[in-house]
């Protein structure tokens, strides 16, 4: 086991410092360099981690997946982790918004977060990049809809972003403002305890109230 773990630490060590060589990317904190190693054993929807953020990064963003590296280990999403490196290696400002807007968690200010943004989609949706069965896919994204329209109140809801968010309006007659976070916790809960997904589910609940009168 210890022969394995050195083999397997000096390949980590070995792959970050190729990402870093071949993307030109200097600078960067020793640990940063090691973390982006450990995406060599890492994959979503069976495209390797390592090798979509150098793809990433020959337009911009080597960093901007680094929270993956570790998302298996510690509790949020792999979003917030990666923000959190990023500040915890002193990572400009300008990398850790990049890395905090480029699955739009918040709204991109700077030219580079747009880029990023591209840059990552397109790496991820060419052809060939991952794979998943579209029927399964569909169906999980199906089945978290439906788990959310069981709920008392609910008007209607809809996955987002692969099914790393559920976005649901409410019935503003029925769900106060009030009762709208026990209402989200509950449905949380019910997707933790009913539903299996990576990583995890933003619960997103929109209550819109009108008023309209006309002036005669």
């Amino acid at each position: 086991m210890e022969k394995a773990r050195r083999e397997v630490d000096a390949t980590i060590k070995a792959e970050g410092e190729r990402a870093v060589l071949v993307t030109g990317v200097r600078g960067l904190h020793p640990e940063l360099v090691k973390l982006i190693g450990r995406q060599k054993y890492r994959t979503s929807y069976g495209q390797n981690i390592l090798n979509h953020s150098i793809e990433v990064a020959h337009v911009a963003g080597l960093l901007h997946d680094i929270g993956k590296s570790i998302d298996h280990e510690v509790e949020g999403s792999h979003v917030a982790i990666g923000v959190d490196l990023a500040r915890k290696y002193k990572e400009s400002e300008a990398v850790i918004h990049a890395i905090h807007a480029h699955h739009g968690d918040v709204e991109p200010q700077t030219v580079i977060a747009c880029i990023v943004q591209a840059a990552d989609t397109i790496s991820a949706a060419r052809p060939g990049a991952r794979r998943e069965n579209i029927e399964n896919y569909i169906k999980r994204l199906e089945k978290l809809e439906e788990l959310t329209n069981s709920f008392k109140g609910v008007e209607s809801s809809y996955a987002i972003q692969a099914g790393r968010e559920i976005r649901i309006m409410v019935k503003p007659d029925e769900v106060s403002e009030d009762e709208m976070v026990l209402l989200a916790r509950d449905i949380a809960k019910k997707i933790e305890n009913e539903l299996e997904y990576p990583g995890q589910i933003k619960v997103h609940l929109l209550r819109e109230t009108k008023a309209i009168e006309y002036a005669k």
